[in-house]
């Protein structure tokens, strides 16, 4: 039978990456202009927030390698953290790259694994991810070059402008 943490009304039965996940999800949440953290970060958000005490030595392995995208399976294979530089990390975004061996695997908690007062935390995710992608877009110079040669046969239809440009090519 799962325990009640001494520190926080959550119950222990927290799965380590679910566990992981929720750390990462807070840290971004109270610190939004920060790209990633730094994996003691990491482990001491988890310690802080009490979901298991004590602090499961799997809380490290997962943030090392087992739920990091792009690293290989060894042998966890999910797909909720993203390695951005030596000793950092963020919550992986769909659209990441990530390694082959883990297509396919968990990239967030399922909402009945996680304890009632962290489900709103995969709103908040869904939200992030879909800010990090319109953000993209916004700033990306050939998507915004998009459609910006229209005025150039704005007087002409596309076929009449494509075969002026052939005249003579014979």
């Amino acid at each position: 039978m799962p325990t009640i943490s001494s520190r926080s009304p959550v119950l222990s039965a927290v799965k380590v990456a679910d566990e992981v996940w929720i750390a990462v999800a807070l840290l971004h949440r109270e610190h939004p202009d920060a790209p990633d953290f730094r994996i003691e970060q990491i482990v001491d958000r988890a310690r802080r927030e009490g979901l298991h005490e004590p602090l499961r030595p799997g809380v490290y392995v997962h943030v090392v390698s087992h739920s990091v995208a792009n690293r290989a399976p060894n042998p966890g294979r999910y797909r909720m953290l993203f390695d951005t530089q030596e000793g950092r990390r963020r919550l992986y975004r769909p659209g990441d790259p990530y390694h082959p061996a883990r297509e396919g695997s968990k990239i967030t908690p399922d909402a009945d694994d996680l304890p009632q007062g962290y489900r709103g935390l995969l709103q908040w995710y869904r939200d992030w991810t879909e800010s990090a992608v319109e953000d993209l877009v916004k700033n990306d110079p050939l998507l915004k070059a998009q459609a910006s040669g229209e005025k150039l046969w704005a007087d002409e239809p596309a076929d009449e402008y494509v075969r002026r440009l052939r005249e003579g090519w014979e």
